[in-house]
């Protein structure tokens, strides 16, 4: 429980460091996001967790 507490506190970390390092970057990004189809973003999202399952397992093992 300790470990994934840690990895969501880093989470909000890296991402309040680009909110707040690059603001209109980060609005950008947003608006485009929102020209998406859910279906592209769905599978997006999927091939993230599952990248980051497999890293967290490289580094675990």
């Amino acid at each position: 429980m300790r470990d994934l507490g840690t990895a969501l506190a880093l989470a909000l970390v890296i991402e309040g460091v680009l909110y707040a390092l690059f603001p209109d970057g980060m609005k950008r990004i947003a608006a485009r996001a929102m020209l998406v189809p859910p279906q592209s973003l769905r599978i997006a999202g999927l091939v993230a967790a599952l990248l980051g399952v497999v890293l967290v397992w490289l580094l675990r093992r």
